[in-house]
């Protein structure tokens, strides 16, 4: 990546990295120390969090300046539905959990915060914004799963999460956007380029709090 726009969004979040991987939720997958119940948690509220992903996707399509943006992003929006949500649907099963319990679940507070922020991003602001803004659940899921393929757990429902999100299929996604990213970045004037940090930075946040928010089994308060 060198001195590309790509490569200074990653740099800025490289402490977020740094506490994604150290997180229990992370290191537990591996060693097999994760709660069971905290790994179904998780499933349930990504799966909900992909409905509204893909809708993320989708928009960032329709504000695209050519053609090839309109059909890569809204490609990847309808491989949400027939990948990751093939993946959850049989986790589902595997976990015994009813697929029609997760219609009914309500988001969990990180959930409906992070879904509201991709949403606000990818429709109010620029084109560019919107890429920031979707950017980091592309490319920290594949950083993620590469570091954790390495690693295997003895767990087979985890190590099947491992197998989707290290793969080169995912993989080369993610490359899609980090080099839509980088064909942007010198063109943009410097407030744009600070905003897609913002947003950038913000998401990836967003990923930390989503495995934690997993991890505690977060509920609302009231």
């Amino acid at each position: 990546m060198g001195d590309s726009f790509s490569a200074d969004l990653w740099q800025s979040t490289a402490d977020i990295y740094a506490a994604i991987l150290a997180h229990p939720f992370i290191a537990g997958l591996t060693d097999g120390s994760l709660p069971q119940e905290a790994f179904n948690f998780y499933v349930v509220q990504d799966a909900l969090y992909l409905r509204w992903y893909a809708q993320a996707l989708a928009a960032v399509a329709s504000r695209a300046p050519d053609t090839a943006g309109t059909e890569m992003f809204a490609r990847h929006a309808a491989g949400i539905v027939d990948v990751e949500m093939s993946l959850h649907a049989s986790l589902l099963a595997e976990l015994d959990i009813d697929a029609h319990a997760v219609a009914g679940a309500d988001e969990a507070p990180t959930t409906l915060a992070y879904t509201s922020y991709l949403l606000a991003a990818v429709r109010g602001g620029s084109y560019a914004e919107g890429v920031g803004a979707v950017l980091p659940c592309y490319w920290i899921y594949w950083e993620v799963g590469k570091y954790l393929l390495g690693l295997g757990s003895p767990n087979r429902r985890y190590q099947k999460w491992i197998d989707t999100y290290g793969a080169e299929e995912f993989g080369a996604e993610a490359l899609e956007v980090i080099a839509v990213a980088d064909r942007l970045g010198p063109g943009l004037a410097e407030a744009e380029r600070d905003m897609v940090r913002r947003h950038f930075r913000a998401t990836s946040r967003y990923e930390w709090m989503f495995w934690d928010m997993g991890y505690r089994q977060e509920t609302w308060p009231v």
